[in-house]
């Protein structure tokens, strides 16, 4: 229906510009499509947009009213197809509950194995909206590779956070992590999936949930990237996330973790969502050596309009690698992103593009 089509085109437009101007305009832009839906009295009223890290945190936890939702599934937002493989929504059940997945299936599929990355969205996302930010589809069709996207429950979550901060989803076998595993795992069998070219990658929530993922099935996936998120064990409910996002002192009741597989951090150093001190979190371990490099420097971005970045590579004592780009005056958006997808940054060096380079370049051995 049209009143709908124009209330979502009007919160799609309060989303942007919390991501690149603030909470004020934003809550405007709600204010206003509030104001154009009274007409219809029969439709639920929308909350308020929140206007802090505090009340987006509230918000991954307390109970809302969607009448007009999917039980189990967050409400879709439909992206264009500009690829020629095969995009398809199927359902995973185990013990822990269910979620709805997206399976990108790229033309070039034939009888080789291909690597497979699983992606995890951010919060207030679903797996279309992460596709087409990401344009992940696009670089499965060129790289040939398999995607799948899980979808995070708006039962489970009302903002479709991955909820990386509880205890009961930071467990192997347990939770949110068996459900992306089963996920994963379900995924392998259907298809001819590398087993040893298996990664993980998350932005936000779904970062800290990626983390989670490498920590608990080291022998499931063989790398994964962290595209502004939390370390694994830095939360163990809301207080101890919020002080984690905010950079305070973060929750450590695990004990240190040898880094047993390669990791790629990136993250926006004018972030006020996930401070910036999380990607430090994330590298912990990794100390048996560091390199840094400069890609594009400062000079260079501002002539070319792309931000500049700072690039380390480590090593663990172990051997694992691990690469942390640092990109200059980037808020909370996945770096040389596509504006087809919320939360997103044109203007940052490709995230998806360096992220594949290093994935493919660290098969599990």
């Amino acid at each position: 229906m049209k009143m709908n089509e124009d209330f979502l085109k009007s919160m799609k437009e309060a989303f942007d510009l919390l991501r690149t101007k603030g909470p004020k305009e934003a809550t405007a832009a709600v204010q206003r499509a509030l104001a154009g839906s009274k007409a219809d009295a029969g439709k639920v009223q929308t909350p308020p947009m929140p206007q802090s890290v505090n009340e987006w945190a509230q918000a991954w936890t307390q109970p809302q009213s969607h009448a007009n939702a999917a039980p189990h599934a967050p409400a879709e937002r439909t992206f264009d197809a500009d690829t020629p493989g095969t995009f398809s929504t199927h359902t995973f059940s185990n013990s822990a509950g269910q979620r709805q997945y997206k399976l990108y299936v790229p033309a070039v599929y034939k009888s080789e194995p291909l690597p497979l990355i699983v992606m995890l969205h951010g919060c207030t996302q679903n797996a279309d909206d992460f596709a087409a930010g990401t344009r992940m589809n696009e670089m499965a069709e060129r790289h040939g590779f398999i995607v799948v996207y899980p979808n995070q429950s708006q039962a489970a979550n009302p903002s479709t956070c991955w909820n990386w901060f509880k205890p009961a989803d930071q467990q192997r076998d347990l939770g949110e992590p068996s459900l992306i595993a089963g996920i994963t795992r379900e995924v392998m069998a259907r298809y001819r999936v590398d087993p040893a070219r298996v990664y993980v990658a998350g932005l936000s929530a779904g970062g800290a949930m990626a983390d989670v993922m490498l920590k608990t099935s080291p022998d499931l996936y063989a790398a994964a990237c962290v595209h502004s998120g939390l370390a694994y064990g830095s939360a163990k409910d809301l207080p101890s996330a919020l002080a984690a996002m905010k950079g305070g002192k973060a929750h450590r009741s695990r004990s240190r973790v040898e880094p047993q597989r390669p990791l790629i951090v990136f993250h926006g150093d004018a972030d006020t969502t996930v401070h910036p001190s999380n990607a430090t979190a994330l590298l912990a371990g990794f100390d048996g050596g560091v390199t840094t490099l400069n890609p594009l420097s400062h000079a260079a971005g501002t002539a070319s309009g792309q931000r500049a970045c700072t690039v380390q590579r480590f090593v663990a004592a172990n051997g694992a690698e691990a690469e942390y780009w640092s990109i200059h005056g980037a808020g909370h958006a996945w770096a040389g992103g596509s504006q087809r997808g919320s939360y997103t940054d044109p203007s940052g060096p490709d995230a998806t593009a360096e992220m594949l380079r290093f994935f493919l370049a660290h098969p599990r051995t």
